[in-house]
């Protein structure tokens, strides 16, 4: 690496971590990971706080310098763009939710019509046992259903998560991408956050998945989350571009992750698809039923887990649609209304979802999570499917890369 390009990944740290202290700051919530040099966050934490302004200008200059060869710069100009919206916003600027999510994810945000929440909804109402009530009734008995009593939480959900994690890591280094053998995955249970499961790479090949315990836990969804969070889904995606970039390319940029970013819209995708891609077809449902459910009594009742899983992506589409409705001031009771009659969720699950669409940085992050998830259904179907899968844990990719290989 030369001295130029070095002095620039400082700058571009140093840039990520000042405007990641005056979100936190002004907002309370986090939007960058970071696993750099000490001496750099350790700066940044002890100078005068950098006005947004000053921000914007210092990002400004990284784009007027980018040091690397072509594919490199036009991915960390990505980035860089993506820090400058958020601090053209904490400097006072108010760019409409579409423009400042295309500044901040790389994809073009639209409405998300209706008519596809329609039929995610009779393909649901065809994977759900039959039974009285509305749709919506009806998801809340097979969530129930499913469920894993409370008192037996703390005893069982770690040794449950454990199987799991095992079972994501063999068929992720069996079909994708060999892991590596001393990686550990814990399970810490939490309580007092907003969700319903995280997982964290720690470094040294070490990582969490903490799962909230004040959100009852269906065990249906156990695959869903576990490979979400763990692999081939954030951890999994952690730990391999550690190894394939930072170790053996010297991209120190990888250990600054600006989280309003087109790299993790494709993450969220990534994540959205996980179970699906380890276990097609019903494989997640005849794993569950032997390993899991039986054990827990919980006895087979005719759904269709995958449709399930399938229709609760393409739903993410309506959270979607409620954070815009947010950013044009739309008042909570026609968000909840929204959210009641689309998502199906309950009271708490709209209080939930609201306090997510409205917490600053959030409208933009959970649009990620539809149009990842869509860019990637696209581009995913193809024969090279585990080659594809590869990539994305493997390379520094861009929604816009993916959607020109599909087209």
């Amino acid at each position: 690496m030369t001295a130029i390009e070095q002095e620039w990944l400082r700058n571009y740290a140093l840039l990520a971590l000042r405007l990641n202290r005056q979100v936190t700051a002004s907002a309370g919530g986090t939007v960058l990971i970071y696993q750099g040099p000490q001496e750099w966050s350790r700066q940044a934490a002890t100078e005068a706080p950098r006005p947004a302004g000053q921000l914007v200008e210092d990002a400004d200059q990284l784009l007027e310098e980018l040091p690397f060869e072509p594919s490199r710069s036009r991915y960390l100009a990505t980035q860089v763009r993506a820090m400058r919206a958020v601090a053209r916003q904490q400097n006072g600027e108010e760019l409409p939710l579409p423009d400042y999510a295309r500044e901040c994810l790389g994809v073009e945000v639209d409405w998300v019509p209706e008519l596809l929440f329609e039929q995610a909804h009779a393909r649901l109402d065809a994977a759900l046992p039959a039974g009285g009530g509305s749709l919506a009734d009806r998801l809340n008995a097979w969530q129930a259903a499913h469920t894993l009593p409370a008192e037996r939480i703390e005893q069982r959900l770690p040794t449950i998560v454990a199987k799991a994690v095992a079972e994501t890591r063999a068929r992720t280094s069996a079909t994708i991408i060999p892991l590596p053998p001393d990686e550990t995955v814990d399970c810490k249970l939490v309580a007092g956050t907003h969700f319903w499961g995280a997982g964290a790479y720690e470094g040294g090949l070490k990582s969490t998945i903490h799962i909230n315990i004040d959100i009852p836990f269906n065990l249906a969804d156990l695959l869903y989350l576990v490979a979400h969070e763990g692999h081939p889904g954030h951890i999994a995606e952690a730990v391999l571009k550690e190894s394939h970039l930072v170790d053996r390319q010297g991209r120190l940029d990888q250990q600054v992750r600006f989280m309003l970013s087109p790299s993790f819209a494709l993450g969220e995708g990534l994540g959205l698809h996980a179970e699906s891609i380890l276990f097609p077809d019903d494989q997640a449902q005849a794993w569950l039923t032997d390993n899991v459910l039986i054990g827990e009594d919980i006895q087979p009742d005719g759904s269709d887990f995958a449709t399930v899983h399938d229709v609760k992506n393409l739903l993410w589409g309506v959270w979607g649609n409620a954070a815009l409705l947010a950013a044009a001031g739309r008042p909570d009771s026609e968000l909840a209304a929204y959210l009641t009659r689309w998502a199906l969720y309950d009271e708490v699950e709209v209080a939930a979802a609201l306090n997510s669409v409205r917490a600053p940085g959030m409208g933009v992050y959970v649009l990620g999570y539809y149009h990842g998830w869509r860019i990637l259904r696209s581009w995913l179907d193809s024969p090279d499917r585990h080659q594809r899968v590869r990539r994305l844990l493997t390379e520094q990719l861009l929604p816009a890369d993916l959607e020109a290989e599909t087209a």
